[in-house]
């Protein structure tokens, strides 16, 4: 029997697009439902009762909730194709640690820079700025973050490349003139098709959080 593979996501979510890539790297075909998170859908309700939020993989009914987690679960079910962590127990560990600072920096700091104003916004454009700049540090030479391949830190990270012109725009700075190598690393992960056909247009963010601002009364 076939797999039956559902994903439940909210298509501006960075967190969203890491299980598509993760699925699309391994040709795993699945069902893709948007949720309306103002009005969650029974199905995302009881597939991850306790946050209540998106990403949810379910894999043949059973729910598998946060988006690192899943990305692991996915690279560890569909061993056939290449892994996304690699072998070495070390590596691993590094490459989570990696996966993790980019969850503990990247969305707060992102929101700060498209949802303040003066004093604040110099702040979370400094502490952007310095959070890519660490990145870009470890990335170093290498074409990706795991070394020659793309794997886990690259697929936890590049979904927030769809939200950099919100960054810059709202932010007014430039990623690429302040860090051309980690815009050098965006480009090269969006030649591949598992990323560039799993994460939206940068213009079709940045109508989205217009449209947010206004809500929020952020004029």
């Amino acid at each position: 029997m076939a797999d039956q593979v559902v994903l439940l996501g909210f298509w501006p979510s960075p967190f969203g697009m890491r299980l598509r890539i993760a699925l699309a790297e391994k040709g795993v075909q699945y069902e893709y439902k948007d949720e309306d998170l103002r009005n969650k859908s029974p199905l995302l309700l009881q597939s991850n009762p306790v946050h209540k939020k998106i990403p949810v993989l379910i894999h043949n009914g059973k729910a598998v909730s946060e988006s690192l987690i899943a990305v692991q679960y996915i690279d560890e079910v569909w061993k056939d194709k290449a892994p996304l962590l690699p072998s070495d127990p070390h590596l691993r560990a590094h490459a989570r640690f990696w996966a993790d600072y980019v969850d503990k920096k990247m969305p707060e700091i992102g929101r700060k820079v498209w949802t303040t104003k003066g004093e604040e916004l110099d702040a979370a454009k400094k502490e952007f700025l310095e959070c890519i700049s660490v990145l870009e540090g470890e990335l170093g030479d290498k074409p990706y973050f795991g070394g020659k391949t793309f794997g886990f830190v690259d697929v936890a990270l590049i979904p927030f490349s769809s939200w950099l012109s919100v960054y810059e725009k709202f932010g007014n700075f430039s990623v690429e003139a302040e860090h051309p190598k980690f815009i050098a690393w965006v480009k090269r992960c969006l030649e591949k098709e598992s990323v560039s056909k799993s994460i939206p247009d940068q213009q079709k963010v940045y109508d989205f959080v217009l449209e947010m601002r206004k809500k929020l009364g952020i004029e």
